[in-house]
């Protein structure tokens, strides 16, 4: 995982150093399409594969992620890059992720998933009745007993 990542790193940042060139003569609406499509697809894709993965091992892709805001926004290696993050509304590369696979939950509980998808997702609400210790009438008070 750790190889597909840093390819993935190493080709994003090729692609930012080659729109950082052009990014002054295209302006900012163009700059933010071109990274959109040219990084933050290359991000997107199959990163919900990359879900509980150590924090260290995704750093390089949230460092694209910043270095692309960076060049949206015209900052400065040393600026902070959190409110331009905020500026351009995207969600940082472990939070992409986590709404990714929400997203893909959300449809396969609505039907609207790919087949393929719903078949590998079995929800909790047909698997067999199980008892838990919390269901346990026991553990409760009735009704008729006084407080």
């Amino acid at each position: 995982m750790k190889q597909h990542i840093t390819k993935v790193a190493s080709s994003c940042f090729y692609r930012l150093r080659r729109l950082k060139q052009i990014s002054r003569v295209v302006g900012k609406e163009v700059t933010v399409q071109l990274v959109s499509a040219f990084i933050l697809s290359r991000l997107d894709y199959c990163n919900d594969l990359l879900a509980g993965l150590p924090r260290a091992t995704t750093d390089p892709l949230q460092r694209v992620q910043n270095a692309a805001a960076r060049l949206v926004v015209n900052h400065r290696l040393r600026d902070h890059v959190t409110p331009a993050l905020k500026q351009l509304h995207w969600l940082p590369v472990a939070s992409r992720i986590k709404f990714k696979l929400c997203l893909f939950m959300h449809l396969i509980h609505l039907g609207r998933a790919p087949q393929y998808l719903v078949d590998c997702v079995q929800l909790v609400n047909t698997v067999t009745t199980r008892y838990l210790r919390s269901s346990d009438t026991t553990h409760y008070k009735n009704e008729n007993q006084v407080r």
